[in-house]
């Protein structure tokens, strides 16, 4: 119910603005700074930026994992579709709520226990990442869209076959699913931003422009703020990995299921882990 409350109000908004901006200038088409302003609110709310993110890891939380995958990803492109329209003319907008979203989706993230929760934060770090390469340069934050659908949908798809709710079930994941606790882990550290992995492509290009453009001091502002984000990542893939579950019984068997993930887990997560070596090519496309 509060999705589609956030959605309606968000929709019936940009409706409001379309009509003011056609009774002012006789005409659909969107230039003027204040009408174009409020339309880039009002994608934002369907976005879950900060500083009107509130609704979105609620929403998450009560969601199933694939429910959460689909809002997390395909109900993103429409509301960033009409931001790249009118990207030209809200730049500073774009930068400051992306600032704004990249370091509160990372602090917001630190005592959070259940996953959906963190992967929610986790969404609304990189929609900030995204809105500052969309007011860099259109084509990078497409690159950047790619990427982010690419490595949340593994994640998503990982927690799913895993079935689990909270940071402390990630200790049990070794010893019931051990080939899921690998990509997982990769998958955590790939969405991390992590070097050799996918996922620090698309920082590593919009730090490089935001240098060449002369911004030295958001592109440091920007780098710091990913590290309380990588700090709750780092934390996942430490209870993944080096903790012990509990064993009850005296058994030295264990119940494993024997899980095969299927070929298109399989190709996400090639391209979530392995998309580095192409950066050179996508950097000459952006």
């Amino acid at each position: 119910t509060k999705y589609f409350l956030v959605q309606t109000l968000a929709a019936a908004l940009i409706l409001f603005t379309s009509t003011i901006n056609t009774w002012q200038t006789g005409q659909w088409c969107i230039s003027h700074t204040s009408t174009t302003t409020m339309l880039a609110l009002a994608a934002m709310l369907k976005l879950g930026l900060a500083p009107v993110h509130f609704w979105y890891p609620e929403v998450i939380q009560g969601s199933t994992l694939y429910t959460a995958l689909i809002i997390s990803t395909w109900q993103k492109i429409a509301p960033l579709t009409l931001l790249y329209m009118i990207s030209h003319t809200t730049t500073t907008a774009l930068m400051t709520l992306g600032l704004a979203s990249t370091l509160l989706g990372g602090w917001m993230g630190l005592n959070q226990t259940q996953t959906r929760k963190l992967m929610a934060f986790s969404s609304i770090a990189h929609m900030g990442w995204l809105m500052i390469a969309l007011a860099l340069n259109p084509s990078l934050a497409t690159t950047t869209l790619l990427i982010y659908i690419i490595l949340t949908s593994t994640m998503f798809m990982a927690l799913a076959q895993s079935t689990t709710k909270t940071t402390m079930d990630l200790g049990t994941t070794h010893s019931c699913y051990p080939m899921l606790m690998a990509l997982l882990m990769l998958s955590t550290m790939s969405l991390g931003g992590l070097p050799p992995l996918s996922g620090f492509l698309p920082k590593w290009l919009i730090l490089n422009t935001l240098t060449a453009t002369e911004m030295p001091l958001l592109a440091t502002i920007v780098a710091l703020t990913t590290l309380p984000s990588l700090y709750f990542y780092i934390r996942m893939t430490y209870l993944m990995v080096l903790t012990t579950p509990p064993n009850s019984t005296t058994t030295e068997h264990k119940w494993r299921m024997h899980l095969s993930p299927s070929p298109f887990m399989m190709a996400l997560t090639s391209m979530a882990l392995l998309l580095l070596p192409m950066t050179q090519v996508l950097s000459n496309a952006t």
